[in-house]
């Protein structure tokens, strides 16, 4: 059995590099159809078996049912060989304090020496990775880069990013249809999105989440719903494609009304998700049609005279993808803060 060589006496000491939001930010603007790109080949690869990906773990609080940490190691392999973890936290209550209910960090591992080389503000890689799949599922179902209406329900941090996405990749829709809880939101997204729709657009905040699927060829939901909220096939009798980003809006009924994706059937079928208690309802998976993989290879086809319904649980894999791709570039482009003591030990 032969083993690897070891380091070389006077190999450099591995080195620590800190990106912020703004580093990832700009790194992201403009180049979407890029992250996209690097999103459908994580897919993959992890379909290749090119990836390593455990079940995230979720950190919650006795004392604060509605807060959670998770977090999400993986490998990636093939052409970004990189390992690494995601640790996000999701506090709602934040947003009554002016702070974003989510934050997150990033580290990347180097496969060698297991070093972290980097560590990345990572709740803009979490939201960016999120809308590039979405976007990815949407136009994998619809065969195209169109829709007559969408319809957004929820308007938070996801659905703009979604939206940014959809606009960037210039997809074509003649209207927006948006719902909140709490209309002041929904308006004020509206009127954000209709400064960047094309001109002719129609975007409209509406009052009930009937009127964000009715007519809507696609619906996004991006809601931090706990439990389904959802009830009435009725809502899918037009055959939309739905992006269930959040997971946990549509109760059993509307999931058994429709052909189901998702990206990882043993991921996405936990953790009380709408798969998930859709599984406990009738003792079976087999309501879930394929993965986003099985789409893109051709195993499945979307069924045109049914709803279809992605709902991604959030792989690892792809805030790696995205990480790396983010930190190469930024690197090359000279962001970043490079701490070359922070492992002062590491040289034996």
């Amino acid at each position: 059995m032969t083993h690897p060589a070891p380091p070389a006496a006077d190999a450099p000491l591995p080195t620590l590099t800190v990106l912020g939001a703004p580093d990832v930010l700009r790194r992201i603007e403009g180049r979407r159809e890029e992250c996209v790109d690097a999103v459908r080949r994580a897919y993959l690869a992890h379909d290749a078996g090119e990836s390593a990906n455990p079940h995230s773990a979720f950190l919650r609080f006795p004392d604060r049912p509605s807060s959670r940490i998770i977090s999400l190691p993986a490998y990636l392999g093939g052409e970004t060989e990189t390992a690494g973890i995601k640790w996000i936290a999701s506090f709602p209550e934040n947003t009554r304090h002016g702070l974003a209910r989510a934050s997150a960090i990033l580290l990347l591992n180097d496969i060698e020496t297991g070093y972290p080389y980097a560590c990345v503000e990572s709740s803009i890689i979490s939201a960016t990775r999120t809308a590039a799949s979405a976007v990815l599922g949407a136009e994998t179902l619809i065969g195209s880069r169109t829709a007559g209406a969408i319809g957004i329900v929820g308007s938070g941090l996801i659905a703009g990013h979604v939206t940014r996405f959809l606009t960037d990749l210039d997809w074509k829709a003649d209207g927006y249809r948006v719902f909140d809880l709490r209309r002041e939101n929904a308006e004020r997204f509206a009127a954000g999105l209709a400064e960047h729709a094309p001109e002719g657009t129609d975007v409209r905040a509406v009052d009930t989440v009937e009127e964000a699927f009715r007519d809507c060829d696609l619906v996004v939901l991006t809601t931090v719903a706990g439990e389904p909220h959802l009830h009435d096939p009725a809502l899918l009798a037009h055959n939309p494609v739905v992006l269930h980003l959040s997971l946990r809006d549509l109760a059993p009924e509307l999931v058994l009304a429709s052909q189901n994706f998702t990206d990882d059937i043993d991921h996405a079928v936990r953790e009380r998700t709408s798969l998930h208690l859709t599984e406990q309802r009738v003792g079976h998976r087999d309501f879930i049609d394929g993965t986003l993989a099985d789409l893109l290879r051709g195993r499945v086809a979307r069924d045109p005279g049914r709803p279809a319904v992605f709902s991604p649980f959030g792989l690892g894999v792809l805030d790696l993808a995205i990480g790396r791709w983010a930190y190469e570039g930024a690197v090359a482009d000279g962001a970043g803060t490079t701490v070359s003591d922070f492992f002062q030990n590491a040289a034996r």
